[in-house]
């Protein structure tokens, strides 16, 4: 077993999470089998009661699992699904140890951090590298070194390097390098305070990753050589991009690879990036822009929405289209008329999930623009049952209509809860979770954009569109397109609109660089056919 650790100094928040992503495309890159597995070392069993403004998105996996967004960026940049095994919280290992006790399974010891939960965190990585038959398997430690929380975890990560012995292991630490006075003089006493505390512990890193504004100038990699003992050509310098998706060639370009081979004494094999390079060129190249609206409570942090802006970057990177993303907190909408105005200037717009009735009547008031205006238009979980409440209050006179969620004893219940959810008390890990089979109807809009009557995707929601309404629906011109296997709706489709799809699953965890979601695909080029018949332009070319 092969182990990449991925440490953090200095402030959270600097990107280990890409880094790791992108070390793990480019070992990927040269064939190596590999796997990553987060550490979040919050007490949370999952991330999934986390309100988004403390911790961004919650990142649901096949499994049901409610992981940390950095999930998504694995996924991401490895191509490749991952479980809730990946997800490594205080909480698991706490639940974990403590269940063992109770069975009598550590023989009348007394339990301690050290051997038991070390040990289980061990059990755990081995575990992880084990089942997905990987040659390397990265370990991303979550928050800083120093940190109480993360302290049996780095000292599990000692041990384990211990017992695996040299050349079966290596540290990477990711730390900042701010620039800072009149001169933009680039300081590197955080780092190399950051490693000593690394150091304390009993770990050197074998590469520092840099994080700054700007690149490092030779001399600053020799200062941090010289202080943090490690070589000049192990420090590295990864400023700020534009698109994430940059970090691994960033890293390629500087010899990143044959170090890492030379850590983990890997042999060395030229690395492919054809298609990676070829996305990027045509995202940086894209034309012909569109201005996509996102309309949702949580604006203030993008990350709370953070894979449907990938999603679009993944769109923009295969059909050459600029795709603008312009946020609007639903909240202000039903305050200004002029924000309303200028939201149905927009190309295209998109109602993601949420929960709870803030913020609610500026997505209703948003889904009704989209949808008199002939806006293309994406509802999803929670805009998927927006877009029948508004429905049925405007097409169907409804003037009531609701869901349950806001109002329990609603006249004109549209959208009700699961009737698995009505006796659950808890609250963590307990929706209706993970991917499931939803059959679509043959001829229908969403079954053309997905060229299939039958998908899997990726849910997380307690509440359903009530199926006592979908006949006044149909009549309508509202038509029920997809459903589980158990009847309930899945997508709702406008039929006289050029693209009005609300869907009760949450497609953006599945769409990556290599293949954008059918979904959004088809909301951008919607978008870009509307505005050429409007503006039309000459020669333009065809969609890829």
């Amino acid at each position: 077993m092969k182990v990449l650790v991925v440490t953090g100094g200095v402030i959270s928040g600097l990107g280990k999470g890409i880094t790791t992503s992108s070390l793990g495309r480019l070992l990927k890159a040269r064939g190596i089998a590999v796997t990553i597995l987060k550490i979040d070392p919050y007490l949370n069993v999952d991330a999934g009661t986390m309100n988004p403004y403390q911790h961004g998105e919650v990142f649901v996996l096949d499994d049901g699992t409610e992981a940390d967004l950095d999930l998504g960026n694995y996924e991401r940049f490895l191509n490749q699904s991952l479980s809730g095994i990946h997800n490594l919280t205080t909480g698991k290992i706490y639940r974990s140890v403590i269940e063992k006790e109770r069975r009598g399974d550590y023989l009348g010891n007394t339990v301690q951090i050290i051997p038991h939960v070390t040990g289980e965190i061990k059990r755990t990585i081995r575990e992880v590298a084990e089942t997905a038959g990987a040659e390397v398997i990265l370990v991303e430690v979550g928050g800083t070194v120093g940190d109480i929380e993360s302290m049996p975890f780095l000292e599990a990560l000692r041990e384990l390097s211990y017992e695996l012995g040299e050349g079966n292991m290596g540290f990477v630490h990711t730390t900042l390098v701010p620039v800072v006075g009149p001169v933009g003089e680039a300081k590197t006493k955080p780092t190399q305070h950051s490693v000593r505390e690394l150091r304390a512990i009993g770990i050197r890193p074998n590469l520092i990753v840099a994080r700054g504004p700007a690149p490092l100038t030779a001399d600053i990699k020799t200062k941090i050589s010289l202080f943090c003992d490690v070589p000049p050509e192990a420090v590295i310098s990864v400023p700020d991009q534009s698109l994430i998706y940059e970090v691994p060639l960033v890293l390629e370009a500087q010899g990143v690879g044959p170090l890492l081979a030379r850590v983990l004494r890997l042999t060395e094999r030229p690395p492919d990036y054809t298609a990676w390079k070829e996305l990027l060129a045509t995202h940086r190249s894209a034309r012909r822009p569109v201005e996509v609206a996102i309309v949702g409570k949580y604006t203030e942090l993008r990350d709370a929405y953070l894979s449907h802006s990938e999603a679009f970057h993944h769109v923009q990177g295969h059909l050459g289209v600029e795709v603008r993303l312009q946020w609007y907190d639903s909240e202000d909408i039903p305050k200004s008329p002029a924000l309303l105005a200028r939201l149905g200037g927009s190309d295209a717009i998109l109602v993601p999930g949420g929960f709870g009735a803030r913020g609610v009547e500026g997505k209703v008031r948003a889904i009704e623009t989209a949808r008199t205006k002939g806006i293309p238009f994406l509802g999803v979980c929670y805009g998927f049952q927006m877009a029948a409440i508004e429905f049925a209050r405007h097409e169907l006179g409804l003037a009531s209509a609701t869901t349950s969620e806001i109002e329990p004893t609603a006249a004109e219940p549209v959208v009700c809860l699961l009737e698995g959810q009505r006796t659950v008390a808890d609250l963590g890990g307990t929706m209706r979770l993970g991917a499931q089979r939803v059959v679509l109807t043959k001829g229908s809009k969403v079954a053309e954009v997905y060229q299939k009557t039958e998908i899997w995707e990726r849910h997380r929601h307690r509440y359903e569109i009530n199926p006592n309404y979908l006949d006044r629906f149909a009549a309508r011109g509202l038509a029920a397109t997809g459903t589980a296997v158990d009847g309930r709706v899945e997508v709702l489709e406008v039929r006289d609109h050029p693209f009005f799809v609300g869907v009760q699953y949450h497609p953006e965890f599945l769409s990556r660089p290599e293949a954008p979601h059918p979904l959004y695909l088809a909301l951008v080029r919607a978008a870009v056919a509307r505005k050429e018949v409007a503006s039309p332009v000459a020669a333009a070319p065809a969609l890829a």
